[in-house]
């Protein structure tokens, strides 16, 4: 069996204008990246803006496990089953992170015959997007550390710096660092933090921004410190605005590449839906929808996180209306949430499935609270007994939703044809009435209880003592009036990675409050989880190499 990397290298690639001329985009409206990527023009975005726009599909799953979903896999999937169909399509994704690029979840491209290609560059530099993220959020930094050694005009108190550096790379010993240390010209000495680079709120910025316009007023906006005083202090007042936005001009384009089977592909951005907004820019998705008659996009992680800010966020911020929502689970991972070992997933165990069926169940149940249409999928593994299913289709049917299977990691877009088929069916016969779950002007309290207990299903929710004074600062301040983003751990409902299932009776905790003010949200951060993760005891780095041919293994 070829791995994923070998069949992404064997790709049968056209010329990206061939790609962008499948949606009638000229050749003047690409700025190339070598043969295969491109980055399209601000002038393509004034040519199609007035156009009308296609369907819009978000697929997302169930909370991730050791036993894979596929969520990526099936998007890439259902836009090369859509365009077998003749129907033009297009998917919008995120760029990977080199941090679990290098750690343990590996790359972002998809996986088998459902991948987005080149697989190798996506995964690694890309158009160097992230790089000029990281480089705006450093340059940032490092003009409000030399504000402070130079007078210090803005009276900003050093106790209360709030914005940290960032590497897209997990590496837990900069969680928490003292800078300025050396001789008095080397800096003020404070403590200092830094955050992986898709955590900062540039890239939450780079997402959410509309133009050049709309991305410098945001990156006016972020609050870097207090002064003395307890007034927030900016960017716009550090004067650091122009040359920010200077090193994101080419990066809040979109990037236009294929997959496999030449469907084109906008990639652009990549926030962690586990602690950041979790999706792609708008700038991508809305370019896609006005020039394919269906937009398939994807949220990371579960739909407790990734579609949950999808919705409540991206959607309300950008005016976009999802039209419907897949929902990706497998035989596998249902039993894992059962209680089966993962060494043991291979066997046939209708009681743990039906066990473990509660937390697909409580997906679909959330879903259905924005009202948008839902369609339940399986990626399908050879293991997969006919019993369990039926089961599952009984269960998703039962319960108002389409349900297809799904082979497109095996078959490419063939093997989407039928989950194709059941979203179209989806989109001509159920009317999307799509609405965001919360007010965003109710009290910040009020926001996070009512995505606890509607969407992770907690009983109460209890803030520890310095996120209750965050919270009631920054109310005092004007910033109560926003969606909320959610920091939470991705494998389960609850924040405690070790409650599978659908938890009940359960407490979440909010360990820290912050607001993210040019990225327009208040962040609250649950539980354990973190801004900067770690490698595992042997991360993915260790398997990869490049060849004396130049050829990259060990990537997938």
């Amino acid at each position: 069996m070829k791995s994923d990397i070998e069949i992404a290298q064997e790709a049968q690639m056209i010329h990206i204008r061939e790609v962008a001329r499948q949606l009638g985009v000229e050749e003047d409206d690409l700025e190339y990246y070598g043969k295969y990527k491109a980055k399209l023009t601000d002038a393509l975005w004034e040519k199609v803006k007035d156009m009308e726009d296609g369907k819009l599909v978000l697929v997302t799953a169930i909370n991730p496990t050791p036993a894979g979903e596929g969520k990526t896999t099936t998007t890439v999937g259902l836009g090369q089953a859509l365009g077998k169909m003749g129907k033009k399509a297009s998917i919008a994704l995120r760029e990977p992170s080199l941090g679990p690029c290098f750690g343990i979840k590996g790359g972002a491209a998809g996986g088998g015959y459902a991948q987005v290609v080149p697989m190798e560059d996506l995964n690694l530099h890309f158009t160097g997007d992230f790089h000029a993220i990281t480089s705006a959020n450093n340059l940032l930094a490092a003009m409000l550390d030399n504000h402070m050694k130079q007078g210090n005009g803005l009276e900003i108190d050093t106790n209360q710096v709030v914005w940290k550096r960032c590497v897209d790379m997990n590496d837990r010993v900069l969680r928490n660092i003292v800078v300025g240390l050396g001789r008095p010209t080397d800096g003020v000495v404070r403590e200092d933090h830094f955050i992986i680079s898709v955590a900062s709120e540039i890239m939450a910025i780079l997402c959410l921004a509309e133009n050049m316009k709309d991305l410098k007023e945001r990156l006016s906006k972020i609050i870097v410190a207090y002064d003395y005083a307890g007034n927030p202090v900016t960017a716009g007042q550090l004067n650091a605005v122009g040359a920010m936005a200077a090193l994101l001009k080419d990066a809040i384009k979109p990037n236009l590449i294929q997959t496999v089977e030449n469907t084109p592909a906008f990639v652009h951005g990549g926030p962690f839906a586990n602690i950041a907004h979790g999706c792609n820019s708008v700038r991508a998705t809305k370019t896609a929808l006005k020039l394919s008659d269906y937009v398939i996009t994807e949220a990371g992680f579960g739909a407790d996180l990734g579609a949950e800010k999808f919705l409540d966020i991206k959607c309300r911020m950008a005016g976009l209306k999802p039209d419907a929502v897949v929902l990706v689970a497998t035989v596998r991972a249902l039993k894992y949430n059962g209680g089966v070992a993962k060494e043991d997933l291979n066997a046939e165990n209708l009681a743990a499935l039906k066990k473990g069926i509660v937390n697909l169940e409580k997906h679909i149940e959330n879903v259905a609270k924005y009202q948008v249409p839902c369609v339940v999928t399986l990626n399908r593994f050879v293991s997969d007994s006919d019993a369990e299913l039926d089961f599952v289709r009984e269960f998703c049917e039962s319960r108002g939703c389409q349900f297809a299977l799904s082979e497109v990691w095996e078959k490419g877009g063939e093997g989407g044809m039928a989950l194709a088929e059941k979203v179209l069916s989806t989109l001509e016969e159920r009317e999307s009435h799509f609405k965001p779950l919360y007010d965003e002007n109710l009290p910040i309290r009020e926001k996070i209880e009512t995505i606890a207990r509607e969407i992770y299903g907690a009983s109460r929710v209890t803030y520890d003592l310095m996120a209750s004074q965050a919270i009631d600062r920054l109310e005092k301040l004007g910033y109560g009036n926003t969606p909320v983003c959610m920091a939470k751990n991705q494998y389960s409902l609850s924040d405690d990675p070790k409650k599978l299932g659908r938890p009940e009776d359960f407490t979440v905790n909010i360990r820290e409050v912050y607001v993210s003010a040019g990225a327009g949200f208040v962040v609250a951060i649950t539980g354990t989880v973190m801004t900067m993760p770690g490698l595992p005891l042997h991360p993915a780095a260790e398997r990869i190499d490049v060849n004396d041919q130049g050829i990259i293994t060990g990537l997938s």
